[in-house]
């Protein structure tokens, strides 16, 4: 009988283990997991501390008493994979319920670790940072226990914007801090103003080249001088990867430690996959390699890796378009293909239009910003962004769909919109970017 060994059992462990049993219904699997929960919505954790997601039962999609009795799928919880033995075809795993140390022998090894929120050590009993159910469970019991009224969030990424709209409809009063003026690198930096505007609009506070130093009680040190007491530190600073252990085999990482894999979702190792979070494969739309720690990726990539080990080698992935979008307060922010800092990698041309988001007349009108970049050799599209408070999300599906098959700017014209008054213009602002690109 094949054994296959799962590593990791939230988004892209728990999909691959269970897309492996739909096609295959005699292989042993077993899925390690080192923390207590598995298969829970990573994006829902924002929205459940906001009570946005009333019941926490929501975001727990399977326990592993439920998932073997579905799936006969053993998963084993705080159950930390240590090292690989690709020779012996062997991993080491400490149970932290039993404090003891095995092996295991595997045929088949998916890795699916994740990655692990960086932190400032700021060594303090309030400073949280949210990646998991146990973070989130932390914070709400720390909210609860200590009456919280005012919350310091550092970092402006995805995690700390969602931090800071759901802290602040919750009635917490929340500060962010970012260490530069960018906010949200996956966007267009000058495409950013919407935040602050957001921000000054409720007065919430905000300090921009700013970084912590310290943490003393409830006293927050600043590295400008500033100290300023806080009920409640949450750090959105960024990941890193959760390879130390891959180190021990001939598994390849690139300098920052990921996992590069190919179409298979294979290592250098031939019975060795990897998915989620840890890998780096490469864009469909361009010649370049790319890290995309998105949702998307790795459900399609155990999809992929299920086919494969089913027997059927045809289908492979084609890369990634890099979509992603994140709310903030009333605008929604979109984009889709190279970041804005692998742009430099190509001779483009930009072309961005502003207008409504459906007919003037209709009511409830809001302003549409629609920015893209494209090739200027072969006219392809690289990256587009949108920004508004309705509307965004539209776009950047649509232009996803186009760059998936390499239309070039100029067949935007052609873009036929499903119109009506209340849903958009006869003109969408897509073909108007279309049109726009005509004199570039």
């Amino acid at each position: 009988m094949n054994k296959i060994i799962v590593v990791g059992a939230v988004a892209g462990g728990a999909t691959v283990a269970s897309q492996i049993r739909r096609l295959d219904q005699e292989s042993e699997i077993i899925v390690f997991e080192k923390d207590r929960d598995m298969s829970f919505a990573n994006c829902a954790l924002p929205y459940y501390l906001g009570n946005v997601v009333a019941s926490r039962d929501q975001i727990l999609e399977a326990t592993p008493e439920s998932f073997y009795d579905a799936k006969q799928i053993v998963v084993k919880p705080y159950h930390e994979v240590t090292s690989i033995n690709d020779t012996s075809q062997t991993i080491t795993v400490y149970d932290y319920t039993q404090d003891k140390t095995f092996e295991e022998r595997y045929d088949t090894l998916i890795l699916s670790p994740g990655c692990s929120a960086n932190t400032l050590n700021l060594n303090s009993d309030m400073t949280f940072t949210l990646r998991n159910m146990e973070d989130t469970d932390a914070i709400e019991d720390f909210i609860e226990a200590n009456q919280v009224k005012k919350a310091l969030v550092i970092g402006a990424g995805y995690i700390g914007l969602e931090i800071i709209d759901n802290l602040y409809e919750r009635g917490i009063a929340p500060t962010l801090v970012h260490r530069s003026t960018h906010l949200n690198k996956l966007m267009d930096e000058d495409m950013n103003q919407p935040i602050i505007d957001e921000i000054e609009k409720r007065h919430i506070d905000y300090r921009l080249n700013e970084q912590v130093s310290k943490v003393i009680g409830n006293e927050v040190h600043f590295k400008s001088g500033k100290v300023e007491d806080y009920d409640l530190i949450i750090e959105g600073i960024g990941v890193k990867p959760n390879s130390a252990f891959i180190e021990s085999s001939n598994v390849i990482l690139d300098d920052k430690g990921y996992v590069p894999v190919n179409d298979q979702f294979q290592t250098n190792i031939p019975n060795i996959y990897a998915l989620g979070d840890i890998i780096t494969s490469h864009y469909r739309h361009v010649d370049l390699n790319a890290h995309i720690p998105l949702a998307w990726g790795a459900h399609r990539g155990a999809s992929i890796i299920a086919e494969q080990l089913a027997g059927d080698p045809s289908i492979q992935f084609k890369g990634y378009l890099g979509s992603n979008i994140v709310k903030f307060f009333d605008y929604t922010f979109a984009s889709v293909g190279v970041s804005p800092q692998e742009l430099s990698n190509f001779d483009y041309e930009t072309v961005e239009a502003k207008q409504g988001e459906h007919a003037g007349y209709y009511p409830g009108n809001t302003k549409l910003h629609l920015r893209i970049h494209f090739d200027k050799t072969n006219r392809r599209i690289l990256r587009a962004a949108a920004v508004g408070k309705k509307g965004a999300d539209k776009r950047i599906d649509v232009l996803s769909m186009a760059m998936m098959h390499k239309l070039t700017i100029d067949e935007l014209t052609e873009f036929e919109v499903a119109y009506a008054p209340p849903y958009s213009r006869p003109k969408d602002i897509i073909n108007m970017i279309g049109y726009k690109a005509r004199n570039k």
